[in-house]
């Protein structure tokens, strides 16, 4: 063995007596805590699973949808208590009414006419609001540098 070679392993030890020679790289796994404090809640609540539940929507006011593609869903019968959980999307409902329509009852149907009827006339206003906003727009120029100088011209002469 090489000499130099061995005074400069001996000098680059770092470890204590009894370490092991060489360094072994420990993979931290993140412990689901969450799910667990989770699942013992929803014990605690005699929350049941369903199983097979494909999506769920929930419909708010302004005319968003919350879309839950493959929930996991949890009932209590008893207590009209329902736990839903997974990853979920805001989606305008425009999206989602043709794939909706054939879910929903009659009752349903009816919400949905009221809600689609704020939808255009909040849509409207948004639209008469952006007109009016058009109007205060300056028009726009193809070289910044120019419009400062003839600006500062414009200051100078006045």
């Amino acid at each position: 063995m090489n000499p130099e070679k061995l005074a400069k392993l001996q000098a680059n030890q770092n470890r204590s007596k009894g370490a092991p020679r060489r360094v072994i790289k420990k993979v931290h796994r993140a412990i689901p805590q969450d799910d667990r404090k989770l699942q013992g809640a929803l014990e605690k609540l005699a929350l049941v699973a369903q199983p097979y539940v494909e999506e769920v929507n929930m419909f708010m006011e302004e005319g968003t949808v919350i879309h839950f593609r493959q929930p996991k869903v949890h009932v209590s019968a008893a207590s009209n208590t329902y736990a839903i959980y997974g990853r979920g999307e805001e989606k305008e409902l425009t999206e989602l009414v043709p794939g909706i329509l054939n879910q929903l009852g009659p009752d349903s149907l009816n919400n949905l006419r009221k809600l689609a009827e704020t939808y255009q006339k909040s849509a409207a206003g948004q639209a008469a609001l952006a007109a009016e906003d058009d109007d205060e727009v300056p028009d726009l120029v193809e070289s910044f540098e120019e419009a400062t100088i003839e600006e500062t011209e414009e200051e100078a002469t006045a």
